[in-house]
């Protein structure tokens, strides 16, 4: 809607009343997501830093840390967009510390492959979410979410890696699909915990998904697409 169109009146559309933000920009919400978006993307900062390590080749090296540089880079913009809402991000986010942190523990690859498997599941499982809850945030909320997860999807490379290697070796599909199965239930086991601390998440969810009662057919959700990832990669 241009600056000049008229606000919406009583006696507004339909269409125009659904694309009206449901959540307003200072929900309590806002500051919470902002503050596990930042944190996520410290944790994988570090994650992907170490993990560039098990690569087998220059190449491999470089596009991990290529994607670490970018999370520091968009943990940057939430900061300052944490800052514009008067909140301290190392303070908001450290309540976030220890879920996000057993995640990494309980995910740490022993190769290569359980590497790249576990960056793109990352990637997906992130963007997932932002789709689930973008219809219902204002525009200056939902450009900042849009500008973390801008390079999403540059994970990319892992596909052709892990789909050569498992082309190759069937042991290699069985390991790497019973690997991406548990970084799924691990990262749903986390995202509940999470909810269940902070209720101002769970409303930005309820909103995006509906109502609480499809909380369940969220994370029936979250695995669909997982499936259809896991099928791109060759571990279906």
């Amino acid at each position: 809607m241009s600056s000049t169109q008229p606000a919406a009146g009583p006696e507004s559309s339909p269409q125009e009343s659904a694309q009206t933000p449901r959540v307003p920009a200072d929900h309590p919400g806002v500051d919470k997501l902002f503050a596990l978006l930042a944190y996520g993307e410290v944790a994988a900062f570090y994650r992907l830093t170490d993990e560039a390590r098990m690569a087998p080749n220059l190449t491999g090296r470089i596009n991990m840390a290529s994607m670490a540089a970018a999370e520091m880079g968009h943990y940057e913009l939430l900061r300052d967009a944490l800052q514009r809402r008067g909140v301290d991000v190392v303070t908001k986010m450290t309540e976030y510390a220890p879920t996000l942190d057993d995640y990494h523990s309980l995910t740490t690859p022993s190769t290569w492959l359980e590497a790249l498997v576990k960056t793109y599941v990352g990637d997906a499982l992130a963007a997932d979410f932002y789709l689930e809850i973008a219809d219902v945030l204002p525009d200056e909320v939902a450009d900042v979410v849009r500008g973390v997860l801008a390079e999403t999807g540059h994970s990319q490379f892992v596909v052709a890696e892990v789909r050569d290697a498992v082309a190759a070796s069937d042991v290699h599909r069985s390991r790497l699909a019973l690997w991406s199965r548990r970084l799924l239930g691990e990262a749903i086991t986390q995202a509940q915990y999470v909810l269940a601390e902070h209720d101002e998440l769970v409303d930005l969810v309820v909103s995006g998904t509906g109502g609480l009662g499809q909380i369940t057919e969220f994370f029936d959700r979250l695995q669909n697409t997982h499936a259809a990832r896991m099928a791109e990669l060759g571990l279906a």
